[in-house]
């Protein structure tokens, strides 16, 4: 909102979130007219931002404030009616959204039973709890759902508020219809006869307004605002935002006794340099390529490169005290995120013997955890807004645990809510498929696993600084590395994109690695893969192995059983697998054996992950790019 033109403004920042789900995306606009009307303008397509700027560009709207959206499908298929925003059907309300409606099945009945008609009706009978009713006598339906969404449900919803309580105001209707939805959300409104008003909610979705000069943004993620400002408002949890011209005013979604709170602006420290492709194909490339920067970046004031001596200011004084009297750590996150947290197991494990827990956060929130207070939770997430991680701390909190946040985004709701923790310093990651975020949050969980081994007296201070500068050492190694790993993986992939299912198998610390590689080759090119302990392969999976199934195996020989890999190598072979062996440059007893040996620099045992991970992101990268443009 303010007095540029919104299309073009708003079209930009589809574009810089569009790696956050681009099945289609669409714009609602406020007209006015000659005479002092108001009226919504909607235009959705499905596909890519571009279809969408092609459509508006030939509709030619000329408008200050709008609001848009580009979708992932969690509710219909994606076409050109699911698309956001969404309206009611006298194009009064727009609305789009961001997270699930849970109980919309249940909300959209209701309405129907007051005459609202679903023009799906099988889709709709099939996700109502009961048979909708018809609509009650002599009364013409003329509200109609058109969408399989849940967010048309909202819409509609405020729709209804408004008409039976004319006498709210926007923002109480607004908080009146968002009493009654279960699940997450972080939605903008517009009025149709407010042409002045945006109204933005959050629950559990991520939602910040950008203050500009005389201008106002909101956004899911700071990159969509920070080519326009810096200065930001982070949206806290069930929170609302009304924003005009001439000012916003951010207050609780509580109905009795909605509380207005001060702003409290932040500075965005990105820049446009750093959201930008900055001559690669695509962001993931990147952002794999940018990992000895992140990795730098990830340790520069905490590990003195001269002399080793290690220091986490965010995990100190009565927070580092209470993690060395824990009982047990737990780590919870979900994706990626897991996987790194695995590998921080294998190394707090190891080093300073402290018990670890790691879960899936979306498991954790769901059951009854056995929790001391004496337990640490450490939770894990680039973004710092996913929702399941985020409930966990709440849980944590309440049982009087510890928790502590390792996140990338500054000012994001898990670092605001953690009691203390550490943020990545990797930069903004921008491609879906997480790759320096990884690598960083496993160089901040071995940071933290030599402060608490120093600590409690597992290592020696000298011994830790000497893992300290060898840890310090990795960016420096995967720079070495990647001219010939990105060569060597890119002519793989010409040949491996067939492929229509793979096995990656690790042990020890690598075994999360192979976890982690399977699930970016799923992500970003389709095809089937699963990750295993090398040693469980024998335990089922060995019975799928055949010719046409290529098998990544992480074997580097500095491995405490590198022999039990080479025997799970064996096994491969003996059932006509071809192997892809990640190892290092110094040994070549794989070379003979293997249709393809990636070799990494050497280095110590727990520190590989580091580097064997980068192949794998490498591999999945070019087979998806290859497969895209092969379609």
């Amino acid at each position: 909102m303010g007095k540029r033109e919104a299309l073009k403004l708003l079209i930009g920042g589809l574009k810089r979130l569009e790696y956050r789900g681009y099945d289609s995306a669409g714009i609602g606009v406020i007209v006015k007219g000659a005479d002092g009307s108001s009226s919504l303008k909607v235009v959705k397509k499905v596909g890519k931002v571009v279809n969408l700027e092609r459509a508006s560009a030939e509709v030619g709207i000329i408008s200050s404030v709008g609001i848009a959206h580009t979708r992932w499908a969690t509710h219909g298929p994606p076409n050109d009616v699911n698309s956001h925003p969404h309206c009611d059907s006298a194009l009064k309300v727009a609305v789009v959204h961001n997270g699930i409606i849970e109980n919309y099945a249940t909300l959209k009945a209701a309405l129907q039973n007051e005459g609202y008609v679903a023009v799906n009706a099988q889709l709709f009978s099939q996700l109502a709890s009961t048979q909708p009713k018809l609509p009650p006598p002599g009364l013409t339906p003329r509200y109609k759902f058109v969408s399989d969404t849940d967010t048309e449900v909202l819409a509609f919803l405020i729709s209804d508020v408004r008409k039976k309580q004319p006498e709210l105001s926007p923002d109480m209707v607004v908080r009146v219809a968002l009493q009654h939805v279960e699940g997450a959300f972080g939605v903008c409104i517009l009025f149709s006869d407010m042409p002045d008003l945006i109204i933005g909610a959050r629950h559990g979705s991520p939602l910040l307004l950008g203050v500009g000069e005389g201008e106002y943004f909101l956004a899911s993620d700071a990159s969509a605002v920070v080519e326009h400002t810096k200065s930001v408002e982070y949206l806290k949890e069930k929170e609302m935002v009304m924003v005009t011209s001439s000012g916003y005013t951010i207050s609780s979604l509580n109905v009795t006794s909605p509380i207005v709170r001060s702003p409290e602006l932040q500075r965005v420290e990105m820049s446009l340099e750093a959201i930008e492709k900055g001559g690669y194909k695509h962001f993931m490339l990147k952002e794999i390529m940018e990992q000895p920067r992140a990795l730098k970046d990830a340790m520069r004031g905490r590990i003195s490169l001269e002399t080793g001596e290690l220091t986490l200011g965010g995990i100190s004084g009565e927070y580092l005290s209470r993690i060395l009297k824990a009982r047990r750590i737990i780590v919870a996150a979900c994706g990626t995120s897991y996987h790194s947290g695995l590998v921080g197991e294998y190394a707090i494990e190891s080093l300073a013997r402290i018990p670890v827990e790691v879960e899936y956060a979306s498991e954790f929130r769901y059951r009854r955890p056995v929790l001391f207070k004496d337990d640490v939770l450490v939770v894990l997430s680039q973004s710092g807004e996913t929702a399941d991680t985020l409930a966990a701390v709440r849980m944590a909190k309440e049982a009087g645990l510890l928790t502590l946040g390792l996140v990338n985004t500054v000012g994001s709701s898990i670092a605001r809510e953690t009691d203390a923790g550490c943020y990545l310093h990797v930069g903004p990651e921008i491609g879906v498929a997480s790759t320096k975020a990884f690598t960083g949050q496993i160089t901040l969980l071995f940071m933290l696993a030599l402060v608490l081994a120093r600590e409690n007296g597992n290592l020696t201070r000298e011994d830790c600084c000497a893992k300290a500068k060898e840890l310090a050492s990795i960016p420096d190694l995967i720079s070495r590395m990647l001219p010939s790993m990105s060569s060597q993986c890119l002519e793989l992939a010409k040949a491996y994109r067939y492929a229509t299912s793979f096995l990656y198998l690790g042990r020890g610390f690598n075994f999360p690695v192979a976890l982690e590689g399977a699930l970016k080759l799923k992500e970003i090119s389709y095809i089937h893969a699963e990750g295993y302990a090398a040693a469980e392969m024998k335990h089922g999976p060995i019975a799928l192995i055949d010719k046409h199934m290529p098998v990544v195996l992480i074997a580097p020989h500095r491995d405490a059983v590198y022999d039990k890999i080479k025997s799970n190598l064996e096994e491969v072979l003996a059932r006509g697998g071809c192997i892809i062996a990640i190892t290092e440059e110094d040994n070549a007893d794989l070379d003979a054996k293997c249709e393809a040996v990636l070799k990494i620099p050497c280095c110590s045992e727990w520190l590989t992950p580091l580097l064997t991970v980068v192949p794998l992101q490498l591999l999945a990268y070019y087979i998806a790019d290859f497969r895209k443009a092969g379609e």
